[in-house]
This record gives structure tokens, C-alpha cells and sequence, in this order.
């Protein structure tokens, strides 16, 4: 990158991928901004816990100087997966794979709660190098790859170069690309259990330290245990995309909710129908949305994308966070070993974008497999393969 007239970097969005890429270019000198239209770090809940795999999670937190930092705050225990029957019989308790010889000091793929290490990458950051309250309206490109960015309000910023972390719904995409994400038919009905080992001990035993999946029949209950002694629970389905309107239901109702949830799940076991209604959150809608596989975009001159932005796909791949830190690291590094940017975002795309359309058809894969008629049969011969 030539020194003397450094690029103008946005980068639109304060998730992992974002807050990675803009941690390692700090380190080396090169200034970024980061643009985010929540209202501070703590405007909302930032999800649940994330496993972080040694050659692209870990990867990156390593070039970014923040592997001690973050095996301080991981749980490798975290690690370990139990899936049931639908009548709550354990079929596999897994625990963590150990790790490669010499890949770095933890077992397995540690857990991490997704807030923690966003407030892990938020810390490593200057604090006049994110932009609270700023959500991007549009992109208009001007000349020689500059861009003008728009934002809700009436405030601009021009960029040499736009980066769009912004997720699945990213403003940026459309600067490259006609695409939008299509439902996968998979549903997900979030809840949670709070002090869990205290007031739910059964529930607590059935999760054990890391995640418990009990599928069957194109459904499932997922139960993920995250720091603080917080259990968060996923009701899946195979279902329409509506299905509340459907069964005219007001999803604010959580009496409601609950109800058709249990009628979704009728005849499974006692215990495992504790975890919709033992609730102590309520109840969150989230359908879950990919992006056509593969998806590719025609190089532009002064944007690009990472995470979700680029590569939007189920969270069976188990690889969503992870990818999005390594194409942070990956993008941050061509900026800085390459002469110019758009030699440098030509060769990230070009280890993107391959890389990107192979996980995504695993996570496809995978959420077929874990929503099926015959998924505990099918998500088991994986399990059992894999561990």
C-alpha cells in the first residue's frame, strides 16, 4: 500500500468480520473507520455463543494479537455436542476434538459468547475509529472507485474504499450484486433459560457444558449453553416462512406461542417440552435466510464484502463467524502487503469467493440433513464420522 497517500476505509458494520479487519489494519498502521447504525455497544443483545476453529476463527485473532485475550474469556468445554431422540434418550455425548499438534494451546473449537468477543475486538480498537448511530442508506459511486455513503439523517462520508460487513440485509451487496437472501425453510424460534443450573437443573444436566440437539421429523430443539450460566434455546422447524400468520398468531402473545410451539413438538419427550415452556425470555421469530450458492459479483473498483455480506448461509455450517474473521484478516493483510487497493481487493476476492461457495454448500447440506424426515438418523452417521 503506498504510504504516502493512504486510502479512505469504511467499513460498514461492527461484527466480527468488520471489527477484525479494522483491528489488524490498526496494527499496522492503516486507519479505517467503522460505521454502525446501532446506537452503542450495548444497544441490543448481540446472540449466542460462537466456536472458534484454529485455521480461520483463531487464525485471525492470532494476526489481530488477541489469542491470549481471547482463550482468557473462551470455555473449551464449550466444545462438546450431545444430540437426543425426540423422546430425550441421549444417542451421542461428544466432547471436544482435541486439536491439531501445534495448531495453539486449546482442545477442540473453544465457545465464545458473540458479545464478548465483540467487545473483545471493540476494546483492541481506538475509540474514535467506530461510528455509533450511522446507518447506511445507499452507496453512489463517483469517480475513480470513490464512493459517497449516505446515511440516515443526512450525514456523508467518501471512502476510496467501502467494505460491507453489514450482514444479511448488507446496503453495500447492492453496489456489486442483484441478489437478496431466500428462506432456507427453516425456522427458528428463539428462547432461553436464565440461572439455569439453579432453576432448571434438568434442563441444565440434558445441555451439559456445550450444545444438545434433539432433531426429528423436519424439527428440532437446539440447547446452547453460554457464559453466566445462560442457557439460549433454538425451536426449529420445517415450516412456511409465515407460519404464525398462518395459524393467526400475534407473536407477541408468548402464551400463544408457546402453545403452537408444544403442538408443533406433540409426542415428544417431557423434558425435552421443558425447553419451550420453561421459558424465562420469551419468544423471538427468526427465519433463518442464504444467499444463492455460489454467489459471485463482477469486481468493482473501491468495494467488496465479507461475512454475510458475501457469503450469507445457514448456521449448520458451524463456519458463519469464523469466515467472516478470516475474510477480515484475509483483506486486511492484501491492503497491507499489496501495492494498491484494488490489486489488493482482487486478490482477496480471489480466496474469498471459492473458498465462500464450498461452505456455503456444506451449510446447505447441512441444514437438509438436520431438518429432514430422518434427521437424527442422518445429523448421527455425521456426528459419529466427525468424532
Amino acid at each position: 500500500m503506498n504510504a504516502s497517500t493512504p486510502p479512505r476505509i469504511a467499513i460498514i458494520g461492527a461484527g466480527p468480520g468488520g471489527l477484525t479487519c479494522a483491528r489488524i489494519l490498526q496494527r499496522h498502521g492503516v486507519a479505517a473507520t467503522v460505521y454502525d447504525q446501532d446506537g452503542s455497544r450495548s444497544a441490543r443483545d448481540q446472540g449466542g455463543t460462537l466456536d472458534m476453529h484454529p485455521d480461520s476463527g483463531r487464525r485471525a485473532l492470532r494476526e489481530a494479537g488477541l489469542l491470549e485475550e481471547f482463550e482468557a474469556l473462551a470455555r473449551p468445554e464449550g466444545g462438546r455436542m450431545r444430540l437426543a431422540g425426540r423422546d430425550g434418550r441421549v444417542l451421542l455425548d461428544a466432547a471436544p476434538p482435541e486439536s491439531d499438534a501445534g495448531a495453539d494451546t486449546e482442545q477442540g473449537d473453544p465457545e465464545i459468547d458473540r458479545g464478548r468477543l465483540r467487545g473483545l475486538l471493540l476494546d483492541s480498537l481506538e475509540p474514535a475509529a467506530v461510528r455509533w448511530s450511522h446507518k447506511l442508506a445507499h452507496v453512489e459511486p463517483l469517480a475513480a472507485g470513490v464512493h459517497r455513503l449516505h446515511f440516515a439523517g443526512g450525514a456523508t462520508a467518501e471512502a476510496d474504499l467501502v467494505i460491507g460487513a453489514d450482514g444479511a440485509w448488507s446496503k453495500v451487496r447492492r453496489r456489486l450484486s442483484d441478489a437478496t437472501p431466500v428462506y432456507t425453510g427453516v425456522t427458528f424460534v428463539e428462547t432461553g433459560l436464565d440461572d439455569a443450573d439453579s432453576r432448571h437443573p434438568v434442563l441444565a444436566a440434558l445441555t451439559g457444558d456445550g450444545t444438545m440437539m434433539a432433531l426429528d421429523d423436519n424439527r428440532g430443539l437446539i440447547a446452547q449453553r453460554n457464559s453466566h450460566h445462560h442457557i439460549r434455546v433454538y425451536v426449529g422447524m420445517r415450516t412456511d416462512e409465515h407460519w404464525y400468520r398462518t395459524a393467526g398468531l400475534d407473536l407477541a402473545d408468548e402464551g400463544a406461542v408457546r402453545d403452537a410451539l408444544l403442538k408443533e413438538f406433540t409426542g415428544w419427550g417431557p423434558d425435552l417440552l421443558r425447553f419451550i415452556t420453561d421459558s424465562d425470555t420469551g419468544y423471538t421469530n427468526r427465519p433463518l435466510y442464504a444467499l444463492p450458492v455460489p454467489h459471485t459479483w463482477r469486481h468493482t473498483p473501491g468495494v467488496t464484502l465479507l461475512g454475510d455480506a458475501a457469503h450469507l448461509m445457514s448456521p449448520f455450517s458451524g463456519m458463519g463467524a469464523n469466515l467472516a474473521m478470516l475474510d477480515g484478516a484475509d483483506l486486511a493483510r492484501a491492503l497491507i502487503d499489496t501495492a494498491t487497493t484494488d490489486d489488493a481487493v482482487r486478490a482477496y476476492e480471489g480466496l474469498l469467493l471459492p473458498r465462500s461457495a464450498a461452505a456455503a454448500e456444506g451449510a446447505a447440506e447441512g441444514i437438509a440433513g438436520a431438518f429432514a424426515p430422518d434427521s437424527a438418523t442422518q445429523v448421527l452417521a455425521h456426528m459419529t464420522r466427525n468424532h
